[in-house]
């Protein structure tokens, strides 16, 4: 059976901001290496290559204008701060299997990438990643489920239940049983073509207490979401996610935060969405075995975790800050927005990196087979 392909937050991220920024920046050293891995010559391009400098740091993330943002919120400020400096965002995309092929091959050419804490388990435990040095980067900075050893958090961000307010005008949905109970909240459903915050949303429907979610039992998540299969669409991006709320196809999804949040803006409140039962989890930064930049990447992500910084990313990207310390710097219009503050943090299930790490890939296929 095929291995079918779901953006990832991450993506998804990327797809949003393109939709209101132009995402044309580039940068020399990426620019150069996607020229060598396409086979093609600089000299073809109208190219304008930065001055060398000193040191040089290279932070791959999903592409378009993630690189922009994640030029503004963390690039620049440590360049202004660290002279002969020079940060690369390169937007190549971090996928494991182009880690594994760089590290492998002895030329690395990445030394930070924007993925996830399972991701920093898989990778880490093959030898793969070098281990976050806590000597420069500050544990007490995050939470302390986001301090890995091979990943420290970035970013949060959450799955989240979101309603068509006008498909219930006297009582709204709050909880996934709700979002279950056709009876009472009649209406086609989304639900994602992933794993990844559905089968938690599917036991706590069933009645699984929150510190019971994992290990996830899941055969009963996925009998659990075979009672409403015929009531949902599922969506493969999150551009899908939010168009079928526009087109009013959907009156209830389980939808990333980003996208609920864009849609509720765009509707004027019509469509809302609730924290309550969120699955909630952390991007984290990686970094490569052998990295050209060395112990200076340590330094790169410490400076990430400034709470001004990540406010910055917040703004452009939906992306929560990771550094609890940032809650009271969010602007007074964006708290209810906010993934990681501490009154939407405490309503929601932490995903658990550990599980997904050893058991993704096998339960996604059992989930792909159960929703076709």
């Amino acid at each position: 059976m095929s291995k079918l392909h779901v953006p990832s937050f991450a993506e998804d991220c990327v797809d949003l901001l393109r939709q209101t920024t132009d995402g044309k920046a580039v940068n020399r050293r990426s620019f150069l290496t996607l020229c060598g891995v396409l086979g093609v010559s600089a000299g073809m391009f109208r190219f304008s290559p930065a001055l060398a400098a000193d040191k040089e740091i290279v932070l791959v993330n999903w592409g378009g204008d993630a690189v922009t943002a994640m030029t503004e919120a963390f690039a620049k400020p440590f360049m202004a701060a660290n002279a002969g400096t020079e940060v690369f965002v390169d937007g190549a995309g971090p996928s494991s299997g182009k880690v594994k092929a760089m590290v492998e091959s002895g030329s690395v050419t990445w030394d930070v990438a924007d993925r996830n804490i399972p991701a920093s388990l898989e990778l880490g435990r093959q030898g793969l990643l070098e281990e976050i040095d806590y000597t420069i980067v500050d544990k007490s900075k995050v939470r302390p489920e986001h301090a890995g050893q091979w990943g420290v958090g970035n970013y949060i961000f959450s799955n989240v239940l979101t309603w068509d307010t006008a498909a219930f005008p006297d009582k709204a949905p709050s909880t996934w049983a709700d979002f279950w109970n056709v009876k009472d909240f009649p209406g086609r459903r989304a639900l994602r073509k992933h794993i990844d915050g559905q089968l938690e949303a599917a036991l706590l429907a069933d009645g699984v207490a929150p510190a019971d979610i994992y290990p996830i039992d899941v055969d009963r998540a996925l009998e659990k979401i075979k009672e409403i299969k015929e009531h949902t669409i599922f969506w493969g991006s999150g551009a899908e996610s939010q168009q079928i709320f526009r087109d009013r196809e959907v009156v209830m999804g389980n939808l990333f935060n980003t996208r609920a949040s864009v849609v509720r803006r765009e509707t004027d409140a019509a469509i809302e969405f609730t924290y309550n039962q969120g699955i909630v989890w952390p991007g984290a930064w990686i970094v490569m075995k052998n990295n050209p930049a060395g112990k200076d990447v340590f330094k790169l992500i410490a400076s990430t975790q400034d709470p001004a910084q990540q406010i910055v990313l917040f703004e452009l990207l939906g992306n929560g800050p990771i550094n609890p310390a940032a809650a009271a710097l969010v602007p007074d219009e964006l708290k209810p927005l906010d993934p990681g503050s501490p009154e939407n943090y405490a309503k929601q299930i932490p995903a658990d990196g550990e599980w997904y790490a050893d058991n993704s890939a096998t339960v996604l296929n059992r989930y792909i087979e159960a929703i076709s």
